[in-house]
């Protein structure tokens, strides 16, 4: 009696459905990030346009210095989007490979099988079933083995369209991954493009870096400015702590509201931590200490609300204890700058960031990488400060040892 050719099961075609569509992202996912793509790219292009025209007014600006900042800033995190763009793409192209793979051996198997099947039917023809049916000792054994004869039949036309489907399921899987790899190369191109954008700027600025420092009216203008950047951020944290205060008196009223106890603030104060805290970077000397500051060259006394790190651009910036991203922005000065709450009514300002990871609103355990440090006006630092409340801290009382 013929073998029935073993059919490919319905669950193992379903799973390779399932991993082969999962590795696409939902429409609306990636339109999301196209756009957010563009919108970067078009903050860009006004940078652009507003750097050509100071550029034209006059050689080297705080102001010009400024908007080289902020283009950076957007270009590293356009690169990073494309870096993230790049990976997931890299593990959809892998998926698709392997789903490929996974089709062409399922199809060489229906094939082959078909094809021993229909070599056995060239060979003997039909005269095997009608010896089936003539050998039979009963009527009811005729019935039994028609049945199965038809059946058998009637599988031989699944077992081709079998055939058909899964050799149009691998078309379209190579079609996929033709695109795919498009997409690549086209991401990889533009990648390169923008690092070759970034270093360029970074030439630039360090060219206006270089002008500025030589001249005296730009020190001066800069401690104008960091007066007024500290002055705002002194009122930013004063909005925290309202914002604070609101928060947990409605959280007060809802539990007395509910009958349950007053949520407590995960993680405990910084109070027992004074002169345990980790460092936010890993190395690095003090250079500008907490406390009145005089200036080298023009001689004036100005007052440091924190403390400054000299540290090599790009180094990681971690966070001195688990908290939460309560503000991320730009100030003239600090250049970028991250806030975090910690409990007990503390705050920790990170500044002079050339690169920021995480959101606002993101919860960060002690020693998470929250940026990566630039370079102020006088050379590669971060800037940071501790504050209780409204009363600033001396960081230096705080930190452990380096």
């Amino acid at each position: 009696m013929s073998r029935v050719p073993p059919r490919l099961p319905c669950l193992v075609i379903g799973l390779l459905i399932v991993v082969l569509s999962s590795s696409a992202l939902p429409q609306d996912e990636i339109r999301k990030r196209q756009n957010e793509l563009e919108a970067i790219r078009d903050q860009i292009r006004d940078l652009e346009g507003k750097i050509g025209a100071q550029q034209k007014t006059e050689r080297a600006t705080l102001d010009l210095l400024d908007s080289y900042e902020k283009k950076a800033t957007l270009l590293r995190r356009l690169i990073t989007r494309l870096k993230s763009d790049e990976g997931t793409l890299t593990r959809r192209i892998e998926n698709t490979r392997s789903g490929m793979e996974k089709l062409e051996a399922q199809l060489s198997f229906l094939k082959n099988h078909y094809a021993s099947y229909i070599v056995s039917i060239y060979k003997r023809g039909r005269t095997r079933d009608i010896e089936l049916l003539i050998s039979a000792h009963s009527i009811n054994q005729v019935y039994i083995r028609n049945q199965y004869l038809r059946r058998f039949t009637n599988q031989r036309r699944r077992d081709a369209q079998g055939i058909a489907a899964k050799r149009k399921q691998v078309e379209d899987t190579q079609a996929q991954l033709h695109i795919q790899l498009s997409e690549e190369q086209r991401l990889l191109a533009e990648k390169g493009a923008e690092d070759e954008r970034l270093a360029s700027l970074a030439a630039d600025r360090r060219d206006a870096l270089l002008t500025i420092r030589k001249d005296k009216k730009f020190a001066q203008r800069e401690i104008e400015r960091q007066m007024r950047a500290a002055k705002e951020l002194e009122g930013m944290i004063a909005e925290l702590i309202e914002a604070d205060r609101i928060k947990k008196e409605h959280e007060a009223q809802e539990a007395r509201r509910a009958r349950v106890p007053v949520p407590v603030p995960a993680g405990g104060s910084l109070d027992s931590r004074k002169g345990k805290l980790r460092w936010p970077v890993t190395e690095g000397n003090i250079v500008a200490h907490f406390g009145n500051q005089t200036h080298p060259t023009l001689r004036t006394i100005t007052q440091n609300t924190g403390i400054d790190i000299a540290a090599r651009v790009g180094s990681p910036v971690s966070t001195v204890a688990d908290g939460q991203i309560s503000k991320i922005l730009w100030l003239p000065s600090y250049g970028n700058l991250v806030i975090i709450s910690h409990s007990g009514g503390y705050y920790t300002v990170y500044t002079h960031l050339a690169e920021i990871s995480g959101a606002e609103g993101a919860k960060v355990k002690e020693g998470e990488v929250i940026g990566y440090t630039g370079e102020a006006l006088n050379g590669p630092r971060l800037h940071f400060e501790i504050w209780k409340g409204k009363e600033k801290q001396n960081p230096e009382q705080w930190l452990g040892r380096q």
